[in-house]
């Protein structure tokens, strides 16, 4: 079963998978903003984009997820 939050199949090409190469396109800082605006993005629209508690949840834990990304990127900053 794919996990459609952490490891999105349709994220991956072979070996490399979408977050590395837009992360290796961009600058820290711009990088550091690519997080925080799709963070923010799916905080914005979790309650308005679905009307199952399935989808609302899943654009939370995508919060999350970049959310927990910017952490990890500025800690290793």
């Amino acid at each position: 079963m794919s996990d459609s939050v952490n490891k999105p199949y349709h994220y991956n090409t072979g070996n490399i998978e979408c977050i590395d190469a837009i992360k290796n396109s961009m600058s820290l800082v711009e990088f550091k903003g690519y997080l925080k605006g799709n963070a923010i993005k799916y905080l914005w629209r979790y309650d308005k984009k679905h009307q199952t508690r399935q989808g609302t949840a899943e654009d939370l834990k995508k919060a999350v997820w970049y959310i927990e990304k910017l952490y990890e990127v500025i800690n290793n900053d």
